[in-house]
């Protein structure tokens, strides 16, 4: 990919030269912590108050109009960000998802399905956002260290969205001081969030000069706009890049479907809301704990290791979390016969993998980011950025919408086997960027 890299940094400075980077770096991890607080906060019953709503095809589909809103979102962000900078960008995203809070915590008080489906929908543009962050990230980094800075804001997020799930209980204690049910609670905690993190951009972020988002504004670059399938187009010509755009959306896709469905899974099984509260953060956990780890694995060996190892360790969790998934029916059938040590073991077996499925998602997702970091082209860089969260989010929707049916007809066993399947298209653009000439 001769075009599709380049060694220089922004505007050819390290992140010690360019102003700002430092404080805009440690904006970026607190403002990432903060969210990561309000998203993860209702991570654990947002499935569960759509099916106290609406039934338990609604727990998919209420998971899919945010991730939906996430992918939607992607591109103006990426265009604002085009236009006005990061700054702007980042903190428009996180004030529409205090307004969904706000009205998740709305409908249910109310009990109204379409207000949550409403607030949902605004909700998920937290996840857009937090995404984007860290390309802003990226724009304050050299080359030779591009991954592991936008693993480091990744990463920032582990701290929020290990907590969060763990706010169900206090949530509802604190939302039935205000009238709030149990599930709509937790909500509230986001609200607070999101806000502080918007404020905190608005405060203290700013855009490097050199970066890509002030650059094609400023400069003779900026008339010459490239839109969103222009530039997937380009990156289908370039098979570093195809295999960047296919695996974001692949790991992506994988992760919402066997992750939304868990928490409706475990409850069918009699499991707690605490314990649920646990395996999420679990799983949240091994999403980003790892980040730095996998971005310097990325600077160091290269980005297509990363992703391969990612690509296994999914395709690990889909394994596990099948098996766990067959072991209910024989408990059951054995009930009163050492029925208890298989229950365990399910939830043991559940626990590892999410944890799993949440570390090939790192792997894959900074491996691809690093490789969509490095496009020279600036006509072409932030769009690609937001078309490739875009359809990343897309996927991810179309996954949580197909994974109530599947749970519904097949059980947890079908949704695991379909995570497999999905995984495929990635395994094929990684091994032709492999086999790709070396610019």
């Amino acid at each position: 990919m001769s075009t599709a890299e380049t060694d220089a940094g922004p505007a050819g400075t390290t992140p010690d030269e360019a102003p700002h980077a430092r404080r805009n770096l440690v904006v970026l991890v607190f403002s990432n912590l903060l969210a990561g607080v309000g998203v993860a906060s209702g991570a654990a019953v947002g499935a569960l108050l759509a099916e106290s709503l609406g039934g338990t095809s609604m727990a998919g589909l209420a998971q899919a109009v945010g991730v939906l809103a996430a992918a939607v979102a992607s591109i103006p962000l990426a265009t604002l960000a085009q236009v006005r900078g990061r700054r702007w960008a980042l903190s428009l995203g996180y004030a529409l998802s205090t307004v969904g809070a706000l009205l998740i915590v709305t409908a249910a008080v109310l009990g109204q399905l379409v207000v949550l489906l409403v607030g949902l929908t605004l909700y998920g543009v937290a996840n857009a956002t937090n995404l984007q962050s860290r390309y802003a990230a990226a724009d304050n980094a050299g080359s030779g260290t591009r991954a592991r800075t936008m693993s480091v804001v990744l990463w920032s997020t582990t701290v929020g969205s290990v907590v969060g799930p763990n706010l169900a209980a206090p949530g509802a204690v604190v939302g039935s001081g205000f009238g709030v049910p149990d599930l709509g609670g937790p909500y509230l905690f986001s609200v607070v969030a999101y806000l502080l993190a918007g404020l905190l951009l608005v405060a203290l972020y700013r855009d490097p000069v050199g970066s890509a988002a002030v650059a094609s504004a400023t400069t003779a670059v900026g008339p010459r706009r490239t839109g969103a399938l222009t530039a997937l187009r380009w990156a289908w010509a370039h098979p570093r890049a195809r295999f960047a755009v296919v695996t974001t959306a692949v790991a992506h896709g994988v992760m919402i479907m066997v992750m939304v469905m868990t928490p409706v899974h475990m409850q069918h099984g009699g499991m707690s809301l605490q314990l649920v509260g646990i395996v999420i953060s679990l799983h949240v956990l091994g999403m980003f704990a790892l980040s730095p780890v996998f971005g310097w694995l990325a600077d160091r060996f290269g980005p297509l290791r990363v992703a391969v190892g990612g690509m296994v360790l999914q395709g690990a969790a889909v394994a596990l979390g099948f098996t766990a998934a067959a072991l209910v029916p024989d408990a059951g059938a054995h009930a009163g016969h050492g029925a208890a040590e298989p229950a365990v073991n399910t939830e043991v077996l559940t626990a590892v993998a999410l944890v799993l499925l949440g570390l090939g998602w790192s792997a894959c997702v900074i491996a691809s980011s690093a490789v969509l970091a490095s496009v020279a082209e600036p006509h072409v860089k932030l769009p690609l950025q937001g078309a490739t969260d875009a359809l990343m989010n897309y996927f991810g929707a179309g996954s949580a919408a197909l994974a109530g049916p599947l749970l519904a007809w097949g059980g947890f066993q079908a949704v695991n086997t379909a995570g497999a399947v999905l995984l495929v298209p990635a395994v094929v653009t990684v091994i032709l960027a492999i086999r790709a000439p070396k610019p």
